[in-house]
C-alpha cells in the first residue's frame, strides 16, 4: 500500500492538471459571488445563494474526483463505454419529451431542486466510445464501415441535442473533428466544413444566385487544377471528378436548404441572434442586450478592472445570466484585461498539458480520449469568450469549471479526472 502510495500519489500523478483544475474552480467561485451580490453582501459560503449552492457542488465534485482516481479501476471506462453511451442516448432523446422546458430548451430534468442536464455528461460517453472504436488495430479511416461507425458515435448524440434547442452544447461536438484529424482523418474535410460555413453565412448576407455563382466559379477553378494535376493519369483523373461533381453538388444542396433550415430549424430568437451578430438587423434593446451589456461590462474594466466587488455592470445587474453563460464579463468588468488574459492562459496550459500527457501516453484509447477532451475543452472556451465579447450569437454554453451550475462542474470534472486516471495507470507500470 505505501508503494502505491509513494508512486501513485508523488511520481504518477499529474499534479500540474490538478493545480489547473482547483485554480479555474476557484476563480469560477469567487466570480459567481461577484456576480450576484448585491449592495448588501452576504456570505460567499450563504447555501440561499448561487455561491453557496455552488461551494457545495464544488465539494461534491471533489468527491468524484477522488472516487475517480482512488477508487475506480481506470479500465472500467473502456468496458462500459458502450453501454453508458447508449443509456445517455436514451437519456437525450427522452428529456424532449420528458424534460422541463427552460428558455426554450428541453434538456433538463427536472427532480425537485435538482436539475440534470444529459447533454453534459453525453460528451463524456461519446469521448470514451471513440477512443474505443479508434484504438483498436483494425480501425482506419479509409475503412467505409469505420468512418460511418465514428460519424453516426458523434452525429446520433449532436442531433437529438440540437432536437433539444440546445445548439450551443451540440456546437461543442464539432470540436471531435480535430480528433479524427490527429487520428488520420484527411485535412480535406476541415476544409469542407470551412466552405460549408462560408457558404451558408454568404448565402444568407446575400441570395442564393450569390452563392450559387461562388460555386460554380470554385468549382471551374477546381476543374482546371485537377486536370494540370491528373495529367496521364486517367484513373485518377476519373476518381477525382467524381469527388469533384459530388462535392459540387453537395454545395449547391447546402445552399439551397440554408433557407429552409434557417427559417424552419432554428428557434426564432436563434434566427434573431444570427442576424444581429450578421448585421442583417440591430436590436440593442432585444436579442442583442445581453452582449451589448457584456462588451460595456468587459470594456469598462480596462487594463487591471475596477476590483473585486467593484463593478458597476455586475453590481446592478446589467448583463443576464452572468453567473453562468456570460459570468466572463464578471472577470472583465472586476479584475480587467490582466483578469482575463490570466483565465485564458490557465485554459491554455490545462488544455497544452492534455494534449503533452496524451502524445507521451503509450495506449492509444488514452491518447484519443485525452484528446476528446482538450477538443471539448477547448470547443467550450472559444464559443463562451467569443459569445460574451460579440463574435458569436448566443447560444449559452458554459465556461468550464467557471461557470455556476452542478450538473456542468461534475461533467466537467469527471471527464477530466478520468483522463488524469488513465495517464496515472500507464505510468504506474511504465
Amino acid at each position: 500500500m505505501s508503494d502505491f502510495g509513494d508512486r501513485g500519489l508523488k511520481k504518477t500523478l499529474d499534479w500540474r492538471l490538478v493545480l489547473y483544475y482547483l485554480l479555474l474552480v476557484l476563480i469560477g467561485w469567487i466570480n459567481i459571488y461577484a456576480s450576484i451580490h448585491s449592495s448588501e453582501p452576504s456570505s460567499i459560503f450563504d447555501w440561499s445563494c448561487r455561491s453557496g449552492k455552488q461551494f457545495v457542488w464544488m465539494i461534491s465534485a471533489f468527491a468524484l474526483a477522488a472516487l475517480i482516481i482512488f477508487v475506480i479501476n481506470p479500465r472500467l471506462w473502456e468496458v462500459i463505454s458502450g453501454p453508458a453511451y447508449f443509456l445517455v442516448v436514451f437519456l437525450l432523446v427522452a428529456v424532449i419529451f420528458l424534460g422541463s422546458e427552460v428558455k426554450g430548451s428541453h434538456s433538463w430534468f427536472q427532480f425537485g431542486p435538482i436539475s440534470f442536464q444529459p447533454a453534459e455528461i453525453s460528451k463524456i460517453t461519446t469521448s470514451l466510445v471513440l477512443a474505443a472504436i479508434m484504438s483498436r488495430s483494425s480501425f482506419s479511416f479509409s475503412n467505409t464501415k469505420d468512418l460511418l461507425r465514428v460519424a453516426m458515435v458523434v452525429g446520433v448524440p449532436m442531433l437529438a441535442i440540437v432536437a433539444e434547442s440546445e445548439t450551443g452544447s451540440a456546437l461543442v461536438y464539432a470540436g471531435f473533428i480535430f480528433t479524427l484529424f490527429r487520428e488520420g482523418l484527411s485535412g480535406w474535410f476541415l476544409i469542407i466544413i470551412l466552405i460549408a460555413i462560408v457558404l451558408f453565412i454568404l448565402t444568407l448576407k446575400t441570395s442564393v444566385w450569390v452563392s450559387l455563382i461562388t460555386v460554380g466559379v470554385g468549382g471551374l477553378a477546381g476543374f482546371l487544377a485537377l486536370l494540370r494535376a491528373t495529367r496521364n493519369r486517367s484513373r485518377e483523373r476519373r476518381r477525382s471528378l467524381w469527388l469533384l461533381l459530388a462535392g459540387i453538388v453537395g454545395a449547391v444542396l447546402l445552399v439551397f436548404s440554408t433557407r429552409v433550415v434557417f427559417d424552419n430549424v432554428l428557434a426564432d430568437h436563434q434566427r434573431k441572434r444570427i442576424e444581429v451578430l450578421l448585421g442583417m438587423k440591430e436590436d440593442p434593446s432585444g436579442v442583442g442586450y445581453n452582449v451589448r451589456q457584456s462588451m460595456i461590462a468587459i470594456g469598462s474594466g480596462g487594463f487591471a478592472g475596477k476590483g473585486f466587488l467593484q463593478g458597476t455592470q455586475t453590481t446592478y445587474g446589467f448583463v443576464p445570466e452572468q453567473s453562468t453563460d456570460f459570468i466572463f464579463c464578471t472577470i472583465g468588468e472586476e479584475w480587467g484585461f490582466l483578469g482575463c488574459l490570466a483565465v485564458i492562459v490557465l485554459y491554455g496550459l490545462l488544455i497544452t498539458r492534455i494534449i503533452q500527457d496524451a502524445e507521451r501516453s503509450r495506449e492509444a484509447f488514452t491518447r484519443i480520449y485525452g484528446y476528446c477532451l482538450a477538443s471539448c475543452f477547448f470547443m467550450h472556451l472559444f464559443i463562451n469568450i467569443a459569445m460574451t465579447v460579440g463574435l458569436m450569437p448566443v447560444i449559452g454554453i458554459p465556461l468550464p469549471f467557471i461557470s455556476y451550475g452542478g450538473s456542468s462542474l461534475w461533467a466537467f470534472t469527471v471527464m477530466l479526472f478520468i483522463f488524469i486516471a488513465l495517464d496515472q495507470q500507464e505510468k504506474k507500470y511504465f
